[in-house]
């Protein structure tokens, strides 16, 4: 065979197994027997053989393949992954559907109802109809890349069905899981060979994409449910109902459970249904999600630093049992709040094993009337956090003991106290070692200043030896130092050094993040990352300045401008820049526009807008965004119901304009 006809054998191979995989995988209807599919797949690895210069990457022979990872690339998703808001009652998605309605006041609302997958949440890219890579959630912004695990899954498509009507460009959002059987197998394997078992079928999804040989994460059974899209380029949606029917028109997997709502009576009924039917799905689900379906809808409403005002999850009710509250122990968290913590006996519960529990504070324990010795019926709240729900009373035999909260640190002895607006108690000793080490250990993370090497182990060593009194510390080390800590090789020494001096170079938001301010998100980091160009910047801001910020609210704002208050914190920024440590970023120039310079202030009831968003807007295009009117004000945009800054704006001559000529302003009419 001659190579153009090989070439032309090979393209009506691959179709026909792609046809295949997606009956067999996606649709769960196959035509044809194993003994007939490998048939095709080894004509094609044959023929794949003869001609290996035809071989492409979206073969279905390139599924498995390639040495194993040493490191996942990161990856920025080009429409971020945010999270999203719990409901835990029909009274509570009442509550949400009056917020949506509130927004679009006298517009017809519809909702779409989907299951809610408890795996772990994707990111594909598609590029002319080709898959070109796959990413984890990570941080909602940036994830990791684990593309070659991804294909090993045979529902993924790998080349789209209908190229002419496929986006140019588009991610495709979608939740990896492992159905229970897959589970069980796994398990009995590691059983018996002598390795740990997965609690859960969640946790072994989330380790199985994570695995550095592509050749065992096929072994694991992986499946994928396709739920939405980030970025589209080429293509218009006008819903997402819409949505979902192309997505699955075009070889995509998505669940059967969608239904089209016209009212949220209609949603919670939905929801009932499901809440009876989930055991007997194959798979884990905790809940359902709730999306407004007008996309147009979903642009308007919009989204907090952290999720989306046009979704929620509604949570199933958590699954109880009954186990022995053997004692109870205080754990001192980063910023110094005493939280008690149940010590239970291990008991099994939504599919894994739950051996301590959290107290949260003294209040919660004299509302229980919780005693160590005590039964107690435990639960997972949102099918995640276990928590005790109550105590079984008539099971006590009196010599159950009352639990008292110290009234200094477990760890350092220092004196707790209690903030008025607070109910936790703090340690407020800056220097605890409890403390230290989880402000370390947050500064180091993943998601922070990402040094890679510095965990638990290693963090509790340096603060036990007085190596690191802060995180200021990391950037004087020393290699002979680090190379004499316990049960770390020399060559480990070096590469953790070698991660302290590449974090020096960081993002800027991930120093911001890694400070620790209370209350202060990735997310949030991000958006004072790009509202300004350095950490001092940050620091000689007000409250009020600082809420300026689209999406910085007053408890952030007020946090913030506390945190840069503390001398201590601020020793400790000033030992960052001396190590080397980037705490500013050059600001990208932006382009002169009608705004450039212009201060604008909002008042009354926006229609098209938040007030948030419409401030986001200004700050966008390089105009400022105040909270008061004053004579160096440009201009006042009054909505309904506006209040004294309009008057304040009339008496100083301020230009005042409504929504409209603002919206045209924009170019938003």
């Amino acid at each position: 065979m001659d190579k153009e006809k090989a070439k032309i054998q090979l393209e009506k191979l691959k179709k026909e197994i792609r046809r295949h995989d997606r009956l067999y995988y996606v649709e769960n209807r196959p035509e044809i027997d194993d003994s007939e599919y490998d048939k095709l797949m080894r004509q094609l690895k044959d023929l794949e053989g003869q001609f290996p210069d035809l071989i492409t990457p979206d073969s279905p022979t390139q599924r498995v393949g390639g040495e194993p990872t040493k490191v996942f690339p990161q990856v920025k998703h080009l429409v971020p992954m945010l999270s999203m808001d719990n409901t835990y009652s029909p009274e509570e998605l009442k509550e949400f559907d009056q917020r949506v309605r509130k927004n679009l006041p006298g517009e017809r609302i519809e909702y779409v109802v989907e299951l809610k997958f408890d795996g772990v949440s994707v990111s594909l890219l598609y590029k002319n109809s080709r898959f070109m890579k796959g990413a984890t959630r990570g941080d909602g912004a940036i994830g990791d890349d684990v593309s070659n695990n991804l294909k090993t899954i045979r529902s993924i498509p790998l080349v789209l069905e209908d190229e002419e009507a496929t986006p140019r460009l588009f991610e495709v959002r979608g939740e990896v899981y492992m159905r229970r059987e897959e589970l069980l197998k796994l398990n009995e394997e590691k059983e018996r060979i002598g390795e740990p078992l997965f609690a859960n079928p969640r946790n072994a999804a989330a380790g199985s994409l994570k695995l550095l040989d592509p050749k065992i994460v096929a072994e694991r059974g992986l499946d994928i449910f396709i739920y939405g899209i980030g970025h589209c380029e080429g293509k218009e949606f006008k819903t997402h109902d819409e949505v979902l029917k192309f997505l699955k028109k075009i070889g995509f997997k998505v669940n059967k459970s969608i239904l089209l709502c016209r009212s949220i009576d209609e949603v919670i009924d939905h929801c009932n249904q499901w809440e009876g039917k989930r055991d007997s799905l194959e798979y884990d689900t905790d809940g359902m999600v709730i999306k407004v379906n007008s996309l147009d809808q979903q642009r308007r409403l919009g989204h907090t630093s952290k999720s989306p005002r046009w979704m929620i999850a509604y949570k199933f009710p958590a699954r109880k049992v009954t186990t022995k509250l053997k004692d109870i122990t205080v754990q001192v968290g980063r910023t110094g709040a005493l939280t008690p913590v149940a010590i239970l006996e291990p008991v099994h519960v939504s599919g894994s094993t739950v051996s301590r529990a959290t107290l949260h504070n003294m209040d919660e324990i004299e509302r229980l009337d919780v005693r160590i010795g005590d039964t107690v019926i435990l639960e997972k709240g949102g099918e995640i956090i276990p928590k005790i729900d109550s105590v079984v009373k008539n099971k006590r035999t009196g010599k159950e003991k009352k639990f008292v909260l110290p009234d200094s640190c477990p760890v350092c002895s220092s004196k707790v106290l209690r903030s008025p607006d607070e109910v936790a108690l703090r340690c407020e000793n800056v220097a605890c070692p409890a403390q230290l080490k989880m402000t370390i250990l947050h500064f180091a993370s993943h998601t922070a200043m990402d040094i890679e090497g510095m965990g638990e182990r290693i963090v509790d060593q340096m603060v036990d030896k007085g190596l690191l009194k802060d995180y200021g510390d990391i950037y004087h080390l020393k290699m002979n130092q680090v190379a004499q800590l316990e049960r770390l090789a020399e060559k480990s020494a070096s590469n953790l050094m070698e991660a302290v001096e590449k974090s020096k170079q960081n993002e800027l938001y991930r120093l911001i993040f890694g400070l620790g301010v209370r209350h202060v998100g990735v997310r949030a980091a991000r958006i004072l990352a790009e509202n300004f160009s350095s950490v001092d910047t940050i620091a000689e801001k007000t409250a009020e300045e600082l809420q300026l910020v689209p999406e910085i609210g007053p408890v952030m704002a007020k946090s913030i401008y506390n945190f840069f208050r503390k001398k201590e914190n601020l020793k400790v920024i000033d030992k960052l820049k001396d190590a080397g440590v980037k705490t500013a970023e050059r600001q990208k120039i932006k382009k002169e526009t009608k705004f450039s310079g212009k201060i604008f202030v909002f008042t009354g009831t926006l229609s098209k807008f938040s007030r948030e968003e419409a401030q986001g807007i200004v700050i966008s295009l390089g105009g400022e965004a105040s909270s008061s009117v004053s004579k160096n004000t440009d201009f006042v945009v009054s909505g309904q119901d506006a209040g004294s800054k309009l008057e304040k704006a009339k008496k100083l001559g301020v230009k005042i304009i409504d929504e409209e000529e603002f919206a045209k302003m924009i170019g938003r009419v």
